[in-house]
């Protein structure tokens, strides 16, 4: 059985190992929510999984544009600007029902139960800065 938490503390070049357990607990798809400060290496998550993805796309924060899609599997939110009213305003919590792995830099317990309530797959991922590396918990049960 999977444990509900796993930690980690790794460098970019050791990130895998981060992205490998995110993946396998979410074997068929699914929410990942992202907490962390400004910087902190969120994007930086998303764009080493569509590098294990094998997507060639350019991964960048949607801080703006609310939502990116890279290929066919993997999509990409930050909800910093206008928070989780909007997101469901917008209708995105439908596009959480696509298969593929949904990503949302900002996430939080409330969008956490919401996606949960709608009995889809998500996890938490809170990242720390600790120096030059970063701090990864990875939460089933939030």
């Amino acid at each position: 059985m999977t444990p509900p938490t796993v930690q980690f503390t790794c460098k970019l070049d050791t990130i895998a190992i981060v992205v490998q357990a995110l993946l396998s607990r979410l074997p068929e798809g699914g929410v990942v929510l992202l907490k962390g400060d400004l910087a902190a290496g969120k994007t930086t998550l998303v764009q080493k999984v569509a590098a294990h993805l094998g997507l060639q796309d350019v991964v960048t924060s949607p801080t703006f544009s609310i939502q990116q899609c890279y290929g066919e599997t993997l999509f990409h939110y930050d909800i910093y600007n206008q928070g989780v009213e909007h997101f469901i305003a917008l209708g995105l919590l439908e596009e959480l029902e696509r298969e593929g792995y949904h990503f949302i830099e900002w996430g939080d317990e409330e969008l956490y139960g919401i996606v949960k309530a709608a009995r889809i797959p998500v996890l938490m991922v809170e990242i720390e800065k600790a120096n030059a590396a970063r701090h990864y918990r990875i939460i089933k049960d939030a």
